[in-house]
């Protein structure tokens, strides 16, 4: 794959981004779609209340569609299309609950988990029948190549499910999660060029200029948000791009500020049970202990980008 195809890439799904999602927001203004928000947030965000979410929409149809107009049509291309869309189907009906059931929570945690845990189970199959290199992991700092064996399925489930719960809580300040992902993606779009994994990095082009363009619409103040929908499909598609490259260890590198979003909340959860009710971080997920520190949204979203950027150059780096 040439330099000009990605530029191709990228242009295209941009394009198509800027396009699409106005006409979705319209659409779920008339549908009603708006965001329900947490009585329990910052207060700052209660006037975010009606939004139309569910934006993600509008990434998957301007990342899959040129993917398919370009007709790279290659079976792992396929299977990271088919796990995003698994994944986007999963944060979809979550987010129709939410929105049409006035449920704020959704889906139940337990049949969210049970079918992200399904999809990682087929990709993980799939990848460990499929890759030249069966079970082996690549190991960045030690540059070698691992065999997890029997222990690589469940390994892979883990990565796919994290990375998937990740970007979803990462989900939670306007252009944040977009903005990150754009980041994250360009860092294995990268790889992916340098290795020659095409499926990998025409699939990750695409999220570029995807994200980019929503984040026309998306950066504060947001005229919309992905939702789970877009959340859960991208978190699925970049650990799917991963995984088929081997790289499932340049996620955490990379990806280190939705690492980051996911442990705070975990922490937070554990030290409310076990320390009487206290709380380690003002509010988790981690954007929000900054937000009640006085920082501004958009000063959390930048530092928070910076912080992607830098890691992201590690791990070009480091593989």
């Amino acid at each position: 794959m040439s330099i000009q195809q990605i530029i191709t890439y990228i242009v295209l799904a941009f394009g198509l981004s800027v396009i699409l999602t106005p006409l979705l927001i319209l659409f779920l203004k008339k549908f009603g779609a708006g965001q329900n928000i947490r009585e329990e947030g910052p207060s700052s965000h209660i006037s975010k209340t009606g939004t139309p979410t569910m934006g993600g929409i509008a990434i998957l149809f301007a990342t899959i569609i040129p993917l398919i107009a370009l007709g790279n049509n290659g079976t792992d291309l396929w299977i990271i299309i088919l796990t995003c869309l698994a994944f986007a189907l999963v944060g979809f009906a979550d987010d129709f609950v939410k929105v049409f059931y006035k449920r704020n929570l959704g889906l139940t945690a337990r049949q969210k988990l049970a079918l992200q845990v399904f999809i990682a189970i087929i990709l993980a199959v799939y990848q460990s029948r499929a890759s030249q290199i069966g079970t082996c992991i690549y190991i960045p700092i030690l540059k070698i190549y691992a065999d997890f064996g029997i222990l690589y399925i469940p390994f892979v489930v883990f990565v796919v499910v994290a990375m998937v719960n990740a970007v979803n809580l990462t989900d939670g300040l306007d252009g944040l999660a977009a903005g990150i992902t754009a980041i994250v993606a360009a860092c294995l779009m990268i790889i992916g060029y340098r290795s020659g994994y095409l499926a990998s990095t025409a699939f990750t082009a695409c999220i570029v200029g995807a994200c980019i363009g929503f984040l026309v619409y998306n950066k504060y103040p947001a005229k919309v948000f992905m939702g789970d929908t877009g959340s859960l499909a991208l978190g699925g598609g970049l650990a799917a791009c991963a995984i088929l490259m081997n790289m499932e260890f340049i996620l955490p590198l990379a990806g280190g500020i939705y690492v980051a979003e996911a442990l705070s909340v975990v922490i937070q959860v554990i030290v409310f049970k076990t320390q009487n009710e206290r709380r380690f971080f003002r509010m988790a997920p981690l954007h929000h202990h900054f937000e009640l520190g006085g920082w501004s949204e958009t000063k959390v979203v930048y530092v928070f980008y910076l912080v992607t950027f830098l890691l992201s150059i590690v791990a070009l780096l480091i593989v």
